[in-house]
């Protein structure tokens, strides 16, 4: 699907005319991120839209850093959503589909009914968390690692994917992810320029880190869904967060990790199907 000078690769189920959710995956993930989300939304009534966002799998993925900053990125959903042809959609997002997710609310609430988020705080607690938390600045080491040239893209490609599926499975709970997870996945960073393109929203975002302090209040209602285990997001930025919604709610999984809706689908979908059916 064509949008804001992209092409996207978007997967579709339910009901073409029921409401619609879109979903936006995080690293180093696709629209497979989702798979056991899909199905779920899409038996309840729910047109589902899954894009491969930019720079990942079968979407297009545009040369240079600038290409991947936040507001751009935030305007390919905007284009989804206009060519939807709906007012306002539910948005969903987890990871950096999460971050996304957030600016889309939070700069163009208009276009958002609700929106849950899966384990990423707003923008702007993310950054004053990382500037003033020595423990949060060492969990997002591999964040400064990837604005190195070239290495990041040497080190995550070897030895067909090494890092990345340790990366993975180091930080979600055995078992999580198949053997056919990890071929699918490894078939999707293997796509041309893909891993610069995933790496490249990190530099991006590191370059324009003071954009994020833009992001204020956010006025749609807001679920947030946080896996307690999460090795690299420290669960101290979940309330925060929340606490720059007009209307918040936060749940915490003690049991998951960061790939909260891999590991207890039931719980996330039930979540979900709730918050998304609860009158606004």
């Amino acid at each position: 699907m064509f949008t804001n000078g992209v092409n996207l690769h978007v997967v579709m189920a339910g009901p073409q005319n029921g409401p619609l959710v879109i979903l936006l995956h995080g690293f180093p993930e696709f629209w497979y991120g989702w798979r056991k989300q899909i199905v779920a939304l899409a038996a309840a009534g729910y047109a589902v839209w899954a894009p491969d966002q930019r720079g990942y799998n079968r979407s297009d993925k545009p040369t240079g850093v600038d290409a991947y900053a936040i507001d751009t990125l935030a305007r390919d959903i905007i284009g989804l959503i206009e060519a939807s042809g709906r007012e306002q959609v539910y948005l969903v997002g987890h990871d950096w589909g999460a971050a996304v997710a957030w600016w889309v609310a939070g700069k163009y609430p208009q276009y958002v009914k609700k929106l849950a988020i899966l384990n990423v705080p707003h923008p702007a607690v993310m950054r004053r968390t990382v500037l003033e938390d020595e423990e949060q600045r060492k969990k997002s080491w591999y964040i400064f690692f990837f604005q190195l040239p070239w290495l990041p893209e040497r080190s995550l490609s070897a030895n067909d994917y090494t890092n990345l599926v340790r990366a993975l499975k180091g930080s979600s709970r055995r078992g999580t992810f198949s053997a056919e997870d990890i071929a699918a996945y490894k078939q999707a960073w293997s796509q041309p320029g893909a891993v610069t393109s995933m790496l490249n929203w990190y530099r991006a975002a590191v370059r324009n880190q003071g954009r994020a302090a833009e992001l204020g209040r956010i006025r749609p209602p807001t679920l947030m869904i946080w896996g307690a285990n999460d090795i690299a997001l420290s669960r101290s930025m979940a309330q925060p967060s929340i606490d720059l919604c007009d209307d918040g709610r936060l749940v915490f999984l003690e049991e998951a990790s960061h790939w909260v809706q891999h590991e207890e689908p039931e719980t996330v979908n039930r979540l979900l199907l709730e918050f998304l059916g609860a009158s606004s």
